[in-house]
Protein backbone atom coordinates (compact mmCIF):
# COMPACT_ATOMS: atom_id res chain seq x y z
CA UNK A 1 0.00 0.00 0.00
CA UNK A 2 1.27 3.43 -0.92
CA UNK A 3 -0.84 4.90 1.91
CA UNK A 4 -0.43 3.53 5.44
CA UNK A 5 -3.93 2.87 6.82
CA UNK A 6 -3.20 1.17 10.13
CA UNK A 7 -5.32 -1.69 11.42
CA UNK A 8 -8.42 0.32 12.33
CA UNK A 9 -10.08 3.45 11.02
CA UNK A 10 -13.32 5.38 11.49
CA UNK A 11 -16.10 5.81 8.88
CA UNK A 12 -18.68 8.61 8.88
CA UNK A 13 -20.49 10.91 6.52
CA UNK A 14 -19.56 14.61 6.48
CA UNK A 15 -22.48 15.50 8.75
CA UNK A 16 -20.70 13.72 11.62
CA UNK A 17 -17.09 14.46 10.75
CA UNK A 18 -15.37 17.73 11.51
CA UNK A 19 -11.96 19.05 12.57
CA UNK A 20 -12.43 18.38 16.29
CA UNK A 21 -13.52 14.76 15.87
CA UNK A 22 -10.82 14.16 13.26
CA UNK A 23 -8.08 15.43 15.57
CA UNK A 24 -9.45 13.43 18.49
CA UNK A 25 -9.54 10.20 16.50
CA UNK A 26 -5.97 10.71 15.36
CA UNK A 27 -4.93 11.29 18.99
CA UNK A 28 -6.78 8.09 19.99
CA UNK A 29 -4.64 6.10 17.56
CA UNK A 30 -6.93 5.35 14.61
CA UNK A 31 -5.02 5.03 11.36
CA UNK A 32 -7.53 6.28 8.81
CA UNK A 33 -10.56 8.56 8.60
CA UNK A 34 -13.07 7.41 5.99
CA UNK A 35 -15.42 10.03 4.57
CA UNK A 36 -18.60 8.27 3.50
CA UNK A 37 -21.95 9.14 1.93
CA UNK A 38 -20.81 10.01 -1.62
CA UNK A 39 -18.35 12.87 -0.98
CA UNK A 40 -18.72 15.72 -3.45
CA UNK A 41 -16.48 15.96 -6.49
CA UNK A 42 -14.26 18.74 -5.16
CA UNK A 43 -13.44 16.69 -2.03
CA UNK A 44 -13.49 19.81 0.17
CA UNK A 45 -14.75 17.85 3.20
CA UNK A 46 -11.83 15.48 2.72
CA UNK A 47 -9.50 18.47 2.65
CA UNK A 48 -10.91 19.63 6.00
CA UNK A 49 -10.04 16.28 7.60
CA UNK A 50 -6.53 16.30 6.17
CA UNK A 51 -5.92 19.87 7.36
CA UNK A 52 -7.18 19.07 10.88
CA UNK A 53 -4.72 16.20 11.31
CA UNK A 54 -1.02 15.64 10.82
CA UNK A 55 -0.34 12.03 9.86
CA UNK A 56 -3.56 10.00 9.78
CA UNK A 57 -4.69 8.77 6.36
CA UNK A 58 -7.95 9.98 4.88
CA UNK A 59 -10.01 8.01 2.38
CA UNK A 60 -13.29 8.40 0.55
CA UNK A 61 -15.82 5.61 0.90
CA UNK A 62 -17.03 6.23 -1.63
CA UNK A 63 -17.01 8.81 -4.43
CA UNK A 64 -20.02 7.95 -6.60
CA UNK A 65 -19.08 7.41 -10.23
CA UNK A 66 -22.48 8.61 -11.49
CA UNK A 67 -22.30 11.90 -9.62
CA UNK A 68 -18.60 12.75 -9.97
CA UNK A 69 -16.88 12.76 -13.40
CA UNK A 70 -13.54 10.96 -13.36
CA UNK A 71 -11.58 13.92 -14.77
CA UNK A 72 -12.88 16.24 -12.05
CA UNK A 73 -12.21 13.71 -9.30
CA UNK A 74 -8.69 13.20 -10.64
CA UNK A 75 -8.07 16.95 -10.45
CA UNK A 76 -9.24 16.92 -6.82
CA UNK A 77 -7.01 13.93 -6.08
CA UNK A 78 -3.95 15.73 -7.45
CA UNK A 79 -4.79 18.88 -5.46
CA UNK A 80 -4.98 16.89 -2.21
CA UNK A 81 -1.82 14.99 -3.05
CA UNK A 82 0.05 18.25 -3.62
CA UNK A 83 -1.22 19.68 -0.33
CA UNK A 84 -0.99 16.53 1.82
CA UNK A 85 1.35 14.10 0.06
CA UNK A 86 0.98 10.41 0.76
CA UNK A 87 -2.09 10.66 3.01
CA UNK A 88 -5.11 10.36 0.73
CA UNK A 89 -6.70 7.20 -0.71
CA UNK A 90 -9.41 7.71 -3.33
CA UNK A 91 -12.24 5.25 -2.76
CA UNK A 92 -14.71 5.06 -5.66
CA UNK A 93 -17.83 3.04 -6.37
CA UNK A 94 -20.83 2.52 -8.60
CA UNK A 95 -23.54 3.59 -6.16
CA UNK A 96 -27.05 2.12 -6.22
CA UNK A 97 -29.46 1.33 -9.03
CA UNK A 98 -32.35 2.65 -6.93
CA UNK A 99 -30.71 6.04 -6.36
CA UNK A 100 -29.31 6.86 -9.79
CA UNK A 101 -31.71 7.42 -12.68
CA UNK A 102 -29.02 6.86 -15.32
CA UNK A 103 -27.68 3.65 -13.75
CA UNK A 104 -26.61 1.30 -16.53
CA UNK A 105 -23.94 -1.29 -17.39
CA UNK A 106 -22.34 -1.03 -13.92
CA UNK A 107 -19.30 -3.20 -14.61
CA UNK A 108 -18.47 -1.51 -17.91
CA UNK A 109 -18.95 1.88 -16.25
CA UNK A 110 -16.46 0.97 -13.53
CA UNK A 111 -13.90 -0.20 -16.07
CA UNK A 112 -14.31 2.98 -18.12
CA UNK A 113 -14.01 5.16 -15.01
CA UNK A 114 -10.79 3.42 -14.01
CA UNK A 115 -9.48 3.92 -17.54
CA UNK A 116 -10.14 7.66 -17.20
CA UNK A 117 -8.33 7.76 -13.87
CA UNK A 118 -5.38 6.02 -15.53
CA UNK A 119 -5.37 8.67 -18.24
CA UNK A 120 -5.46 11.38 -15.56
CA UNK A 121 -2.42 9.85 -13.79
CA UNK A 122 -4.19 8.73 -10.61
CA UNK A 123 -1.98 5.79 -9.55
CA UNK A 124 -3.67 2.42 -9.15
CA UNK A 125 -2.22 2.02 -5.66
CA UNK A 126 -3.79 5.31 -4.54
CA UNK A 127 -7.36 4.30 -5.30
CA UNK A 128 -9.67 1.51 -4.09
CA UNK A 129 -13.01 0.17 -5.24
CA UNK A 130 -16.25 -0.48 -3.34
CA UNK A 131 -16.82 -4.18 -3.93
CA UNK A 132 -19.20 -6.85 -2.69
CA UNK A 133 -19.61 -9.53 -5.37
CA UNK A 134 -16.90 -11.73 -6.89
CA UNK A 135 -16.61 -9.97 -10.26
CA UNK A 136 -16.11 -6.50 -8.77
CA UNK A 137 -13.75 -7.86 -6.12
CA UNK A 138 -11.62 -9.27 -8.95
CA UNK A 139 -11.69 -5.89 -10.70
CA UNK A 140 -10.65 -4.15 -7.49
CA UNK A 141 -7.68 -6.46 -7.15
CA UNK A 142 -6.63 -6.07 -10.78
CA UNK A 143 -7.05 -2.30 -11.20
CA UNK A 144 -6.74 -0.68 -7.77
CA UNK A 145 -5.03 -1.04 -4.40
CA UNK A 146 -7.93 -3.24 -3.32
CA UNK A 147 -11.49 -3.50 -2.06
CA UNK A 148 -13.69 -1.50 0.32
CA UNK A 149 -16.64 -3.77 1.16
CA UNK A 150 -19.50 -2.14 3.08
CA UNK A 151 -22.08 -3.80 5.33
CA UNK A 152 -20.59 -7.27 5.39
CA UNK A 153 -19.47 -9.95 7.85
CA UNK A 154 -16.23 -11.81 8.63
CA UNK A 155 -17.57 -14.63 6.46
CA UNK A 156 -17.66 -12.24 3.52
CA UNK A 157 -14.20 -11.01 4.43
CA UNK A 158 -12.86 -14.57 4.31
CA UNK A 159 -14.35 -15.17 0.86
CA UNK A 160 -13.20 -11.76 -0.39
CA UNK A 161 -9.65 -12.56 0.69
CA UNK A 162 -9.82 -15.85 -1.17
CA UNK A 163 -10.91 -14.05 -4.33
CA UNK A 164 -8.40 -11.21 -4.02
CA UNK A 165 -5.44 -13.31 -3.00
CA UNK A 166 -2.55 -11.93 -1.01
CA UNK A 167 -0.93 -8.52 -1.30
CA UNK A 168 -4.19 -6.71 -2.13
CA UNK A 169 -5.91 -4.31 0.25
CA UNK A 170 -9.09 -5.56 1.91
CA UNK A 171 -10.69 -2.95 4.18
CA UNK A 172 -14.29 -3.78 5.17
CA UNK A 173 -16.55 -1.33 6.98
CA UNK A 174 -18.25 -2.48 10.19
CA UNK A 175 -21.13 -0.77 12.02
CA UNK A 176 -21.11 -0.94 15.83
CA UNK A 177 -23.29 0.11 18.77
CA UNK A 178 -21.56 0.46 22.13
CA UNK A 179 -24.58 -0.68 24.13
CA UNK A 180 -24.91 -3.79 26.32
CA UNK A 181 -28.74 -3.96 26.22
CA UNK A 182 -29.42 -6.03 23.07
CA UNK A 183 -32.88 -4.59 22.44
CA UNK A 184 -31.71 -0.98 22.72
CA UNK A 185 -28.74 -1.78 20.48
CA UNK A 186 -30.92 -3.51 17.88
CA UNK A 187 -33.33 -0.57 17.77
CA UNK A 188 -30.41 1.76 17.00
CA UNK A 189 -29.08 -0.68 14.42
CA UNK A 190 -32.44 -1.04 12.67
CA UNK A 191 -32.78 2.72 12.35
CA UNK A 192 -29.48 2.79 10.47
CA UNK A 193 -30.10 -0.32 8.39
CA UNK A 194 -33.58 0.60 7.19
CA UNK A 195 -32.53 2.35 4.00
CA UNK A 196 -29.99 -0.34 3.08
CA UNK A 197 -32.66 -3.05 3.21
CA UNK A 198 -34.25 -1.35 0.18
CA UNK A 199 -31.11 -1.50 -1.99
CA UNK A 200 -30.63 -4.50 -4.26
CA UNK A 201 -26.84 -4.64 -4.15
CA UNK A 202 -26.95 -5.08 -0.36
CA UNK A 203 -29.90 -7.47 -0.29
CA UNK A 204 -28.17 -9.60 -2.94
CA UNK A 205 -25.03 -9.58 -0.81
CA UNK A 206 -27.02 -10.65 2.27
CA UNK A 207 -28.48 -13.57 0.32
CA UNK A 208 -25.02 -14.67 -0.85
CA UNK A 209 -24.14 -14.81 2.85
CA UNK A 210 -27.06 -17.15 3.55
CA UNK A 211 -29.75 -14.73 4.71
CA UNK A 212 -33.28 -15.05 3.35
CA UNK A 213 -36.13 -12.76 2.30
CA UNK A 214 -37.61 -13.34 5.76
CA UNK A 215 -34.39 -12.05 7.35
CA UNK A 216 -34.55 -8.90 5.22
CA UNK A 217 -38.28 -8.21 5.74
CA UNK A 218 -39.84 -6.03 8.44
CA UNK A 219 -36.73 -4.12 9.43
CA UNK A 220 -34.45 -7.15 9.48
CA UNK A 221 -34.41 -10.24 11.67
CA UNK A 222 -32.37 -10.28 14.87
CA UNK A 223 -30.03 -12.70 13.08
CA UNK A 224 -29.37 -10.24 10.26
CA UNK A 225 -29.14 -7.18 12.51
CA UNK A 226 -26.70 -8.88 14.90
CA UNK A 227 -24.52 -10.00 11.98
CA UNK A 228 -24.38 -6.57 10.34
CA UNK A 229 -24.10 -4.38 13.44
CA UNK A 230 -21.84 -5.42 16.30
CA UNK A 231 -23.10 -4.42 19.73
CA UNK A 232 -22.09 -4.84 23.35
CA UNK A 233 -19.28 -3.56 25.53
CA UNK A 234 -16.09 -2.16 24.04
CA UNK A 235 -14.37 -5.48 24.73
CA UNK A 236 -17.13 -7.47 23.01
CA UNK A 237 -17.20 -5.15 20.01
CA UNK A 238 -13.41 -5.30 19.73
CA UNK A 239 -13.58 -9.08 19.45
CA UNK A 240 -16.05 -8.77 16.59
CA UNK A 241 -13.81 -6.28 14.80
CA UNK A 242 -10.81 -8.54 15.24
CA UNK A 243 -12.77 -11.33 13.54
CA UNK A 244 -12.46 -9.41 10.26
CA UNK A 245 -8.68 -9.28 10.65
CA UNK A 246 -8.58 -12.98 11.49
CA UNK A 247 -10.60 -13.64 8.33
CA UNK A 248 -8.07 -11.84 6.14
CA UNK A 249 -8.79 -8.09 6.32
CA UNK A 250 -5.87 -5.68 6.39
CA UNK A 251 -7.90 -2.88 7.95
CA UNK A 252 -11.39 -2.37 9.42
CA UNK A 253 -13.35 0.88 9.04
CA UNK A 254 -15.53 1.31 12.14
CA UNK A 255 -18.83 3.19 12.05
CA UNK A 256 -20.22 3.89 15.52
CA UNK A 257 -23.99 4.38 15.63
CA UNK A 258 -25.87 6.36 18.25
CA UNK A 259 -28.66 8.82 18.82
CA UNK A 260 -28.64 12.08 16.86
CA UNK A 261 -26.26 14.63 18.31
CA UNK A 262 -24.26 12.18 20.42
CA UNK A 263 -20.59 12.95 21.00
CA UNK A 264 -18.94 10.04 19.21
CA UNK A 265 -15.39 10.59 20.42
CA UNK A 266 -15.69 9.08 23.94
CA UNK A 267 -16.95 5.81 22.50
CA UNK A 268 -14.12 5.66 20.00
CA UNK A 269 -11.60 6.50 22.72
CA UNK A 270 -12.93 3.69 24.93
CA UNK A 271 -12.81 1.26 22.02
CA UNK A 272 -9.28 2.28 21.09
CA UNK A 273 -7.99 1.22 24.52
CA UNK A 274 -9.01 -2.40 23.84
CA UNK A 275 -8.11 -2.60 20.15
CA UNK A 276 -4.37 -2.81 20.78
Amino acid sequence: MAVELGRYGVWHGPQHFGPELAAGLEEAGYGTLWLGASPETGLRDTEVLLAATTSVAVGTSIVNMWKSPAADVAASYHRLEDEHPGRFLLGIGIGHRERNDDYRSPYETMVGYLDELDDAKVPADRRALAALGPKVLQLAGARTAGALPYLTTPEHTKEARRILGGGVLLAPEQMIVLETDPEVARATARDRLASYLQLSNYTSSFKRLGFTDDDIADGGSDRLVDAMVLHGSAVEVAEGLKAHLDAGADHVAIQQLGREGIDLLPGYEALATVLV
